[in-house]
């Protein structure tokens, strides 16, 4: 329970600084109120307010009823306010599902990420499963051939895998299985979970096959080593057969440095999504992210990136949770 309640506050000081990072960099870089009111937020509104600068909406310049639509924006959006203080008023309606409202098309930012999120976490669910389903059996099946010809191939097989960028590998897989063989959908479909699923099937692949790559080349080393432990040399004179001993004795111990692994390569897989999204035409956050980003929707862009931060801090936190229930040990010594 101190393990847990420890972690979990780590988790939400991690969450509380890289939110105020995020938030000021985006205040900083750019600027909140051009997005609202367009080139007028770059007049000197105050001066025109007191009546230092003349009122020339006549010769087409920035009129006293402009600068009044200026000043009801920084009021709406707390402008006015010091940076930490805006910052408190955006985490507060934040952690109530309140992320303000899109510049571009006056929608709740809530409810653009809340139709994109579900997507994403399907694509990236499923990319796990593919990198777990494939390394795990594939580590094993050369751990105990180690140094023999299928050894040998697939480390070629994994190194290769390795040697090609997710963008490079989704390019291919799309023109070979989409335009040459058409065997999968260009785009997402949203028809029913059979179709979300099959039009995601290649875009899982193209982001866990490089990941099963990484997970099994540190599997079958630490299969390797613990194959030669004394407890695993007893076992066998005892009779006990291979997959037994695999199973009960070997992998789980050998299971740690893969799932340390797991969760640091989290931000690759949100990174790799976005891209993937972009190729295979898949409407989550990721693409959004994009799209914002080139609309400057400042509002869906800080939230869109506010979100894949959680996911990386979060998924991290249920890694470390899951690894003390693999090794007691951890929670105890922590």
């Amino acid at each position: 329970v101190v393990f847990l309640a420890r972690r979990l506050a780590f988790m939400l000081g991690v969450l509380l600084t890289v939110t105020f990072l995020l938030f000021a960099a985006m205040n900083v870089l750019g600027d909140p109120l051009f997005n609202v009111v367009g080139f007028y937020a770059a007049v000197d509104c105050d001066a025109v307010l007191a009546g230092e600068i003349e009122d020339v909406a006549g010769m087409g310049g920035t009129s006293f009823g402009d600068c009044q639509v200026v000043a009801a924006a920084k009021e709406k959006y707390h402008l006015n306010d010091p940076l930490p203080v805006q910052y408190g008023h955006w985490i507060a309606n934040m952690f109530q599902g309140d992320f303000g409202r899109s510049y571009k098309n006056n929608m709740a930012v809530s409810t653009i990420l809340g139709e994109r999120l579900p997507k994403s976490l399907l694509l990236m669910g499923m990319s796990v499963i593919v990198a777990l389903g494939v390394s795990i059996p594939w580590a094993v099946a050369a751990a105990y051939r180690a140094n023999r010809r299928l050894d040998r191939a697939s480390t070629a097989g994994a190194f290769g895998l390795l040697s090609i960028p997710n963008f490079a590998l989704g390019v291919i897989f799309f023109y070979f299985f989409v335009v040459r063989w058409q065997i999968f959908p260009s785009r997402f479909m949203d028809d029913n979970l059979g179709s979300r699923l099959h039009s995601l099937i290649l875009p899982a692949a193209t982001l866990g096959l490089p990941l099963a790559a990484v997970y099994q080349r540190l599997l079958r080393t630490d299969l390797i080593t613990t194959l030669q432990e004394d407890y695993v040399i007893m076992a066998k004179a005892k009779g006990l057969s291979d997959r037994w001993i695999m199973f009960r004795h070997v992998l789980r111990p050998s299971l740690f440095g893969m799932v340390t692994v797991v969760g640091l390569n989290t931000s690759a897989l949100i990174g790799g999504s976005i891209i993937i999204e972009q190729i295979f035409n898949i409407p989550g956050v990721g693409r959004e992210l994009y799209v914002s980003m080139v609309r400057d929707d400042y509002t869906v862009v800080l939230a869109a990136a506010v979100v894949l931060t959680a996911g990386f801090v979060i998924i991290n936190t249920a890694v470390d949770l899951f690894y003390s229930y693999l090794d007691p040990r951890v929670s105890r010594d922590a």
